[in-house]
Parts: C-alpha cells; sequence; structure tokens
C-alpha cells in the first residue's frame, strides 16, 4: 500500500470494516449513507490510533491456532453443560465468584483472557483488580474454585502468555 493511502487509511481492514458495519446498521446503499460510511472509515481509525498506546506484539501463530481451537472445543462444551444445569434441578447450580491470580502482565493479553472467560458459557469475567493482578469471575456453576482457576490459567493464560509475549 502507498504511503499516501496508508496515511489517509492507517488501518485499512478497520477502515472497510466500520464502513460495511455502517451500511449493514443503516440498511441502505444511498449516497449520503455511503459517503457517511467513507467518512467515519477515514475518522474512526486515525480516532482509534490516537488511543493506541502500544501495540498488542502477537507472536507465535500456531499457539494462535491452537487457542482458537481450544476455546472452540470449550465454548461447545460449555454450552451442553450450562444446558444441562439449566434444564435440570435448580439445587444443582451453585453459582459463585473466583479471583484468578494472573501470571500475564500485557494489558491485550489480560482483555483477550477476560474475553474467553466471558464468551465461554457459564463464566463470565466480572473486574480486574486496581494492579491489574486479578481477574473476578463468576461461574454459573463452580464445584472446585482451585481446580477451575487451575483450569483457566493451563488452557488460556497459558498460551496467551505465550502469544503475548
Amino acid at each position: 500500500m502507498t504511503a499516501p493511502v496508508r496515511r489517509l487509511f492507517p488501518s485499512p481492514a478497520l477502515s472497510l470494516t466500520v464502513a460495511l458495519a455502517w451500511l449493514l446498521l443503516v440498511g441502505s446503499l444511498a449516497t449520503a449513507h455511503m459517503l457517511f460510511a467513507l467518512v467515519l472509515a477515514w475518522l474512526l481509525p486515525h480516532a482509534a490510533q490516537r488511543l493506541r498506546h502500544s501495540q498488542a506484539g502477537l507472536r507465535r501463530p500456531a499457539v494462535i491456532v491452537r487457542l482458537s481451537l481450544i476455546v472452540l472445543w470449550d465454548i461447545v462444551l460449555s454450552n451442553i453443560e450450562v444446558a444441562r444445569r439449566i434444564l435440570g434441578s435448580e439445587k444443582a447450580i451453585r453459582p459463585d465468584y473466583i479471583w484468578i491470580p494472573l501470571d500475564i502482565e500485557n494489558p491485550y493479553g489480560i482483555a483477550a483472557l477476560a474475553g474467553i472467560i466471558t464468551m465461554t458459557p457459564g463464566t463470565l469475567s466480572a473486574d480486574l483488580s486496581p494492579d491489574n493482578r486479578h481477574l473476578l469471575v463468576h461461574c454459573f456453576h463452580l464445584d472446585d474454585g482451585p481446580a477451575q482457576i487451575d483450569q483457566i490459567k493451563q488452557r488460556y493464560e497459558r498460551p496467551l502468555r505465550e502469544i503475548f509475549s
């Protein structure tokens, strides 16, 4: 991509996504909407770039693929487990909160971990301690807190530490 185009659209993928999202939201290809989509496609990536203080620093593409497959598998299994518990006895559900001590320090990695936890049915990341060292997680059903913490750390946090090293 040429330098002038890169200056105009610093993040082409984001620009395209913003323009398409706007057009899908308004459900029209009228000239005014297309022009506004173009303005948004130009403006929002520039605004986002000003907010960005550091790069995510992604590494290890094979680990990203492996983690993605693990997360997808866990989402399927969690959906089945949550459905089974919802359709069963209410007394069999034991919701609770746990604090997960974090070894990961990269803010993008912490955000990815919180997102993975939230995307997996039955868990929800609820808070991050002010020092970014603990993540509060709500579990729809919690039998064994330490085992749940260990599972999250091994299945999600460990690969994220490799990815965001």
